[in-house]
């Protein structure tokens, strides 16, 4: 295929928390597109990564690990080859002194990593940038645009992004993007709610996914004690208080099951405190952040997946579970319902309502044949709407297009 290369841009790349990513690239580089990777900032938990993705960031640029002379020589080099183009990327710099984030400091700081990822972009003969997010990175995106000579694309999850609407600039990013992709109809929903109707031609629903080869049935479980697992990081958006207080009034009920919580995050001690307070010591155990490779073990041996959160895009962990055929149970949120049928597929619970999700855990803690009927209707839901593969054809479409326009 004779496709000219494109670029990918991240603020965090590869992430232990976003490994779809790294494996969306692996897949459009198998249908014949050069990718190229860079992240704003270095990986944390690169040590724990699986050597593919280590091998990865060894070839991604790191932008805030150039060097002072580094950035200089960039945007000498930006200025020499379009110095009307580098006059309106500073321009558009300036205005968010005033706009958007209102942070000179912010503004300036934009404005050398999109020098630098200019020149990166020249030197590998990249025209379009693909971001992930539409966070700040997309303003960087944005500034290459007006120097010139770069067209860039969106991928829009999320919620976060939607309730910071105005400080975050999405309506201008949307505007000046080529395309968007919304991995739901609740994320092109929230981005055609602020847009005109004139461009939401452009707003492209490409569902996230995962390799059904990598993520097979695992062999049904023998535990003598019932396993439940949450993965993801521990933070507020996750809801884990909450599924730590349904865990309470389970075995307050005389329910004998164990909790694992794979991930790491700013909530880990409280989440911790909360345990021993709610009298759940032994019950839970908190592994800290972990690779792939190592986070499937966990998903073996689980009989039942859960996520209590309070705001999600469309987990890709919940896809990871229901395609190895773990019954899974979440919140009844945002782009959630499109990926679960409550009781055909899976079970959905009022968010923030332990009461709710601890009935939901209930059902399937007394009812095996029910784990198994959504287990396998889990996996089919995962094969025919979220299998990573046949889902980047629409993304290597997106791209191609993009190529012929350019």
């Amino acid at each position: 295929m004779n496709q000219t290369p494109i670029g990918y841009l991240c603020s965090e790349y590869p992430a232990i928390s976003h490994t779809f990513i790294y494996r969306e690239i692996e897949s459009i580089r198998k249908a014949g597109i050069s990718v190229h990777t860079a992240s704003i900032r270095k990986p944390s938990d690169l040590d724990v990564m699986t050597p593919d993705e280590q091998r990865e960031a060894d070839k991604t640029l790191m932008v805030l690990s150039r060097s002072p002379l580094a950035i200089l020589k960039a945007h000498l080099h930006c200025l020499k080859k379009n110095f009307p183009g580098y006059l309106r990327m500073t321009a558009s710099a300036l205005k968010l002194f005033t706009t958007g984030p209102k942070s000179p400091i912010k503004a300036l700081a934009y404005l050398a990593e999109a020098g630098i990822l200019l020149e990166w972009a020249h030197h590998n003969n990249i025209t379009h940038i693909h971001e992930h997010f539409a966070n700040p990175t997309a303003l960087v995106a944005r500034l290459m645009k007006h120097y010139g000579g770069v067209s860039y694309s969106l991928s829009i999850h999320g919620p976060d992004i939607f309730y910071t609407v105005d400080s975050a600039m999405l309506p201008e990013k949307i505007r000046d993007a080529s395309f968007i992709r919304c991995i739901s109809h609740y994320c092109r929903s929230q981005v055609m709610r602020i847009s005109d109707p004139s461009e939401w031609n452009r707003y492209h629903i490409v569902r996230c996914g995962v390799d059904p080869a990598l993520y097979s049935p695992r062999p049904e479980p023998s535990n003598k004690t019932t396993q439940l697992l949450c993965v993801g990081r521990l933070v507020p958006a996750k809801g884990q208080h909450i599924l730590l207080e349904a865990c309470a009034r389970l075995k307050a009920k005389g329910y004998t099951f164990h909790l694992t919580m794979v991930g790491d995050g700013p909530d880990r001690t409280s989440l911790e405190n909360s345990t021993a307070e709610s009298g759940l010591d032994g019950t839970v155990t908190f592994t800290g952040a972990l690779g792939q490779d190592k986070v499937r073990t966990y998903y073996d041996k689980a009989d039942i997946f859960i996520l209590a959160s309070f705001a999600e895009g469309v987990p890709v962990v919940l896809m990871e579970a229901m395609a190895k055929e773990i019954p899974v149970i979440a919140t009844r949120i945002t782009g959630i319902p499109e990926l679960i049928d409550h009781e055909k597929d899976g079970l959905l619970a009022v968010p923030g309502d332990s009461h709710n999700l601890a009935e939901e855990i209930e059902k399937l803690l007394e009812n095996p044949p029910l784990r198994r009927k959504l287990a396998e209707a889990g996996r089919q839901k995962v094969l025919e709407q979220y299998n990573q593969h046949s889902n980047n054809t629409g993304m290597v479409k997106l791209f191609q297009e993009e190529n012929q326009r350019t």
